[in-house]
């Protein structure tokens, strides 16, 4: 009979029901289309943004060698992968209550008795010694711990997802961090460049001046030229060092010597034109979504916890062994020793416990819902962001370069007029200050150009990958055993 009803026991225990909320992901709040059109449909034959690794997207070799050293020290991005482990090992916690607890225990006593309180009227030493196994075990029958060891799963999951999202966030840092140190050297690189000329032409003026031709206005005029343009280098040598050090704490060590030469500059060609696939790629392929989504099933796990918890909680004790008064007797025949203590407990008043934690787990659920919907709204934007950039920089660019060589056209002619005495030297000022003006311009939108491409790389879910890798699917499970 013992045995029937330890057996019914354990069957109800390995198929018990749950109380999970069946799980229904929350609609996308977003158009299904770009606000661009179906210019940005996707090709049957191209490959995902999401899968397009960081070495096939950079094309740089000196930005390669240092994400590659960002990968290996950022800070960052090492507590993320540590966080991960960390939420393996709280998982591996929750597992372990669904199984039975097994001890071994021994035991020993000596105690010695006064005569006055020995009902034979003398003092006495007695001994006792035990040797047992123990088995501890909670039937659960209602879910509540399968409930919270998929919370912790979800959790886990969620974890990974957040690594992916910092390595991606890591990766567009590093990238944008080099691009804006390769434009304020090519800013300093022109304004030095600016200042020679000023220089000779201060020099010009003030032979010119010496000799009675240009008036001290024209004098002044050169000269405050020249002093503004000084002052820029002296501000874009303070940024080239600001850079070197934001890219030095990204890669969380100094940035190496020795990296190889690219000659891109910020040349367009150092980035991979990317594919562009519909907004509904982002819920699979994005990190942050999926680390959203799995928050969201987190708590509702959770519910299925809480509302468990209702229930009574049976558990099953016992113990079983030898005991014997003298320590060498211990494992002599008929010392065996065993215990069976099994416990039922049935919640009945907590002032409204129970129900609270009920509330609070299907709270949390809507503020994980608004949160995850959140996130899809964030992302939809960031890339709607990148492709109106991708589409609008190509011709601000195009334009600026144009303007240039317009730029340049004038400050000659106005160049050759002044030296001819056509124009005043206000003229030629006007020219030098609008090509500097003007070269300015053309590298900071190259650079705002390259930096929308990379983001839209990193809001696409690019840059998890080294490259492009054939198998697919979300994160690994925490290892069973």
């Amino acid at each position: 009979m013992k045995k029937s009803l330890l057996s019914m026991a354990l069957l109800a225990a390995l198929s018990g029901c749950s109380l999970i909320p069946d799980y229904q992901r929350p609609d996308a709040p977003v158009a299904d289309s770009w606000p661009q059109g179906e210019a940005y449909g996707p090709s049957a034959a191209s490959a995902q943004a999401a899968e397009l690794g960081w070495r096939e997207f950079f094309h740089d070799p000196a930005l390669q060698r240092l994400i590659e050293v960002a990968l290996e020290n950022n800070r960052d991005l090492r507590v993320a992968a540590l966080n991960v482990e960390a939420y393996r090992a709280l998982y591996q916690i929750q597992r372990a209550d669904l199984f039975p607890a097994v001890s071994a225990n021994g035991d020993g006593s000596r105690s010695r008795t006064p005569a006055d309180l020995n009902p034979m009227g003398q003092s006495g030493i007695s001994s006792q010694y035990s040797a047992t196994f123990g088995v501890s075990w909670e039937l659960d029958l209602f879910g509540r711990l399968r409930s919270l060891r998929d919370q912790a799963l979800e959790e886990f999951f969620a974890s990974e997802a957040a690594q992916r999202s910092a390595q991606i966030s890591l990766v567009a840092s590093v990238a944008n961090a080099w691009l804006t140190l390769q434009a304020d050297l090519a800013l300093l690189q022109v304004t030095n460049d600016t200042l020679k000329a000023y220089d000779e032409s201060l020099g010009l003026t003030q032979r010119s001046f010496d000799v009675g031709v240009a008036s001290a206005l024209e004098l002044s005029q050169a000269r405050s030229a020249a002093d503004s343009a000084r002052v820029n280098v002296e501000q874009y040598t303070r940024l080239v060092a600001q850079d070197r050090n934001a890219l030095a704490l990204l890669l969380g060590q100094a940035v190496p010597a020795d990296l190889p030469g690219s000659g891109e500059g910020l040349a367009r060609q150092q980035l991979a034109e990317l594919p562009i696939g519909l907004p509904s790629d982002l819920l699979f392929k994005r990190p942050d979504i999926l680390q959203a989504e799995h928050q969201l099933r987190a708590v509702n796990a959770s519910i299925g916890a809480a509302r468990a918890a209702f229930f009574p909680r049976i558990s099953l004790t016992g113990a079983a062994g030898t005991a014997s008064s003298e320590l060498s007797g211990l494992f002599d025949g008929g010392s065996g020793y065993w215990s069976f203590a099994p416990s039922i407990s049935v919640p009945i008043f907590n002032a409204g416990q129970l129900r609270a934690n009920l509330d609070y787990a299907r709270i949390s659920e809507n503020i994980q819902v608004a949160q995850y919907e959140k996130a899809i709204q964030t992302a939809f934007r960031e890339v709607a962001d990148g492709l109106a950039a991708q589409e609008t920089y190509t011709r601000q660019v195009q334009a600026q370069r144009s303007l240039l060589e317009s730029s340049e056209d004038y400050y000659r002619l106005a160049e050759r007029r002044y030296r001819a005495g056509v124009d005043n030297y206000l003229t030629l000022l006007d020219a030098q200050r609008q090509l500097y003006s003007v070269q300015q311009q053309l590298i900071a939108d190259r650079l705002a150009q390259l930096t929308s491409e990379v983001n839209l790389f990193k809001a696409m879910g690019g840059g998890w990958q080294e490259a492009v890798s054939t198998e697919q699917g979300g994160a690994t499970p925490p290892a069973e055993g």
